[in-house]
């Protein structure tokens, strides 16, 4: 059963296992770094469907059920999907889910969703609800313009801050303990933190306080430091949020975690090469990354003991119009080579 460790953290005495994984991509996704460990990559924007929306849909889909299969499981043996995205009323997974035929509850955490859905299945199998259950979430560069800032053909200019959306989904089957499995060993729910960022185009200076409070709360409750982990992982900050992130855990929790960070926007897209100013955003950047990359290395034993700590900035198109600030939200998730 879980049990609290300190004040924030639960500790999964079961340690669930992660015993499938997969992610679909867009194709400027697939010609980033971490091309050749995405399961799907898909040329065309609308993923052969007649709308963006309904690509999303399409990639979240392809992504479970891939997974479901990598774990060598029917959709029948799946208790519960924890899943969402960023459009309204989280129609990219509701709408999956109708086709699909999963019990379903959606979830909506902003670019977060990945960790939450990670977090919560964790529980729910941990705690002897669920017996196997997916976890994923979904984004996609053009329907996020449309419901956020400005349709493609407006031709709006970038600022430097600015994140890309991914186009990509990613799900992670998790189920009862698998030796040499990754497994789910802690989690962390966050609280919401807001220190005034009104720019909605800068989503890293948002996310960033939230992603520093989440992460010494959690290094504070297990009484580690940074350099006890293979991996800080934050999803996504960018390098703009990056930065500010390693300056806020320097001023005010004196934490230093420079050696061991890195960023899911920072590694799907090559920043250099690819257009894409502070790197990349949205649900399916931390999808897809940890449910490739990331799941790969722990599954083969080159990384081990990784704090996933996914971010979301809660803005929404009318929050924005009204001038209001955008408040952060950061889960962690602690995955482990089993």
């Amino acid at each position: 059963m879980p049990q609290r460790t300190g004040k924030y953290t639960i500790e999964l005495t079961q340690k669930p296992s992660i015993i499938g994984y997969a992610a679909a991509v867009g194709k400027k996704e697939a010609e980033g770094p971490l091309g050749k460990y995405f399961d799907k990559a898909f040329a065309d924007e609308f993923c052969g469907e007649k709308t963006f929306e309904k690509a999303e849909t399409h990639l979240q889909k392809c992504a479970i059920e891939k997974a479901i299969k990598k774990a060598g499981l029917q959709k029948s043996q799946i208790d519960l999907a924890f899943a969402g995205d960023l459009l309204n009323q989280c129609i990219g997974s509701s709408f999956g889910m109708r086709d699909l035929g999963l019990n379903f509850a959606g979830l909506y955490g902003a670019c977060s969703t990945m960790a939450l859905s990670l977090a919560l299945g964790g529980v729910m199998v941990d705690s002897g609800a669920c017996n196997s259950l997916v976890a994923a979430a979904s984004s996609h560069f053009c329907s996020a313009e449309r419901q956020y800032r400005m349709p493609l053909e407006y031709g709006g200019q970038r600022s430097p801050a600015a994140q890309w959306t991914v186009t990509g989904a990613g799900c992670a089957v998790v189920s009862h303990h698998r030796s040499n499995a990754p497994y789910v060993d802690k989690v962390i729910f966050g609280a919401v933190r807001d220190l005034g960022i009104t720019d909605p185009n800068n989503m890293g200076a948002a996310m960033a306080p939230a992603a520093a409070q989440t992460i010494a709360r959690f290094l504070n409750d297990t009484n580690t430091k940074p350099t006890d982990y293979g991996m800080i992982l934050t999803g996504d900050l960018g390098t703009t949020g990056s930065a500010l992130l390693k300056q806020l855990l320097s001023i005010e929790h004196k934490l230093d975690i420079s050696a061991v960070h890195n960023d899911c926007g920072n590694m799907i897209f090559d920043i250099e090469k690819q257009d894409v100013h502070s790197g990349g955003s949205g649900c399916g950047c931390s999808a897809s990354v940890v449910c490739s990359y990331i799941l790969e290395r722990i599954n083969e034993g080159s990384l081990n003991n990784v704090l996933f700590v996914g971010t979301g900035a809660l803005l929404s198109p009318t929050s924005s119009m009204q001038k209001e600030s955008t408040p952060g939200i950061a889960h962690g998730v602690l995955l482990k080579k089993g």
